[in-house]
């Protein structure tokens, strides 16, 4: 029985990226390059389907393409110990819980900003006057100097 391949659009749809995103992994090195038909098509087999696939779930999950680069490499030695797979996953964590706390500080701080709004006018408002170098902006200084280069 014939092999199975997918085209790119197959592959793309299959795992839910663009093509230029399976024709940018093949050209980074992530994806391997599959064979041709006679046609000069892509023929891609499920190993692509796989492995696009856990490209795929790791950008979801936030890891670098580094880090998937890593993992990969990883994952292709199936029979190496795991604990550079949880190093890369521990640093990945430390980094998204230093996100969420650098999300949490932005938020803490809009939240403050904004229950200092008094609903007067924008000459008057704190948020305009917290975002602002010093002083104030005069809205009719802002208007004059809208097209000069910052």
């Amino acid at each position: 029985m014939a092999e199975k391949f997918l085209t790119i659009g197959e592959l793309a749809r299959a795992t839910g990226v663009k093509v230029e995103t399976v024709r940018y992994y093949e050209k980074i090195g992530l994806l391997e390059a599959p064979r041709r038909t006679s046609g000069n098509y892509r023929a891609y087999r499920v190993e692509h389907l796989n492995r696009l696939s856990f490209i795929r779930r790791s950008r979801d999950l936030g890891f670098s393409l580094d880090q998937i680069r890593d993992l990969l490499a990883l994952a292709d030695k199936g029979d190496q110990p795991c604990q550079s797979v949880d190093a890369i996953a521990r640093a990945h964590l430390a980094e998204v819980d230093r996100k969420i706390a650098d999300l949490r500080a932005l938020r803490s701080e809009l939240d403050s900003l904004i229950k200092q709004c008094r609903c007067g006018t924008v000459a008057q408002c704190k948020i305009i006057e917290a975002l602002s170098p010093g002083e104030a902006i005069d809205p009719k200084r802002r208007q004059s100097s809208s097209s000069a280069p910052l």
